[in-house]
């Protein structure tokens, strides 16, 4: 009997490794469809431009386009619009059921279209639910018992968030941090099997390169933390408002029950390709933006409050579209830059030679994430696995600590349990 057992443990790791493969073949095709879908778009809009007047309505019908197909495309599947991710918490917890096969093509193919058409939304929350999907899957044919089956669904929905940024860590704490709350040493080992053979597998067919480069910064001083402790404060208030906004777009297009799904996605697609035939920074799930902030790319004062008070609209309003999408991304392009206008408000007071806008930007980015999600050592992970750069870890805790506790103290919920008692709610 004990044999019996310690055999099938190790076939939970053993599915869990073949199944992480196959996450890593999924999230590494839907990332490199949205790579193409990005330089197919922004080639179109170029040309657009060229046109004139009139060629600005192509970016408009185009995203008007892709946000029906892709809210019709939803629509066929329960639970394949949205992020997902609220999704996944809910079935650990028993509070809903797990995924039908259908699930992934849907989320795959909604995904590349209402994404790749230029929406405020991000890639992790499909390669994440997607992820889940085929750890339910794997679960189920490999015929292990309810608990580890149960783990591995969870598990392979953190290698989906390691694939999504090339953040194998981040994917162990997410699952960890967020989804469960706990630390169980199998599920820790099950996530670390499948996140290694995703991020491996993913990495043959999007390279093993960072998803947002940055220059090699020094480590700021240690006077400087009371600033990114200011900073972390600022937007765990940004983070508070964003949750509440896209709560309250969802809330009000709930009540326009005279129109169609398809239709309302067609309208929130054609504003945000309208914005996109202004400048294309202003949409998309923003990496271009992101990578252009970290490498100290110069924007205007004017221009960066801009980009910050469009995002922060256009970014609920795409998930109102009701297609599949998340909100990581956007999110993080949010942080980066408001920790660069940080800098700029700051740079006046501070000495010449510490920590310029780029590590602003990164501290941005991890504490506007924790704001939202309250998931510090997360958004930790995930900027520091991203940009590559370890010195600013300081700066990154210290910001992340001010963040969730502003926006836990503005009565600010994390925005996943908030989404998942929506689900139940309207289930």
């Amino acid at each position: 009997m004990a044999s019996g057992r310690r055999w099938g443990d190790g076939r939970a790791f053993l599915v869990a490794a073949l199944a992480g493969g196959l996450v890593g073949l999924v999230g590494g095709a839907f990332r490199w469809c949205l790579e193409h879908a990005d330089l197919l778009r922004t080639s179109v809009v170029e040309e657009a431009a060229a046109l004139g007047g009139a060629g600005r309505l192509i970016p408009v019908a185009l995203t008007a386009a892709g946000a029906a197909a892709a809210c019709a495309i939803a629509l066929r599947v329960p639970h394949a619009a949205g992020s997902g991710i609220q999704h996944v918490e809910a079935v650990w917890r028993g509070e809903s059921q797990g995924h039908p096969a259908r699930l992934l093509p849907a989320k795959f193919a909604g995904g590349v279209v209402g994404i790749g058409s230029g929406l405020v939304l991000g890639r992790e929350g499909p390669i994440v639910h997607m992820g889940a999907a085929i750890g339910a899957v794997a679960g189920r044919r490999g015929r292990l018992d309810a608990g580890d089956a149960r783990m591995l669904h969870t598990a392979l929905g953190g290698a989906g968030l390691a694939v999504a940024f090339t953040a194998p860590l981040g994917g162990l704490l997410f699952v960890c941090e967020e989804v469960t709350g706990t630390v169980r040493p199998r599920l820790v080992l099950l996530t670390i099997v499948g996140t290694v053979t995703a991020v491996s597998v993913s990495q043959l067919i999007v390279g093993d390169g960072l998803v947002l480069p940055m220059p090699a910064v020094p480590a700021p001083p240690l006077w400087m933390l009371p600033v990114f402790l200011l900073c972390g404060v600022t937007a765990g208030a940004l983070g508070a408002g964003y949750s509440a906004l896209v709560v309250g777009t969802l809330e009000v297009c709930d009540r326009l029950t005279q129109v169609p799904l398809v239709v309302r996605a067609a309208v929130i697609g054609a504003l945000v390709g309208a914005l996109m035939a202004f400048d294309p920074l202003l949409t998309g799930g923003g990496d271009q933006l992101s990578e252009r902030l970290l490498a100290g790319g110069s924007l205007t004062g004017a221009a960066l409050v801009v980009c910050l008070v469009v995002r922060f609209v256009a970014g609920p309003l795409s998930y109102a579209a009701a297609t599949p999408g998340g909100l990581f991304a956007p999110l993080l392009a949010l942080g980066a830059l408001w920790g660069t206008l940080t800098h700029a408000a700051a740079f006046p007071l501070l000495p010449v030679g510490t920590a310029g806008p780029a590590a602003f930007a990164a501290v941005g980015m991890a504490a506007v994430f924790t704001a939202v999600v309250r998931a510090p050592l997360t958004g930790v992970a995930l900027v520091t696995e991203m940009t590559g750069t370890g010195a600013l870890l300081l700066p990154l805790l210290t910001a992340c600590f001010a963040a969730a506790v502003t926006a836990d103290r503005l009565g600010s919920a994390p925005l996943y349990d908030t989404l998942r008692r929506r689900m139940l709610e309207r289930a």
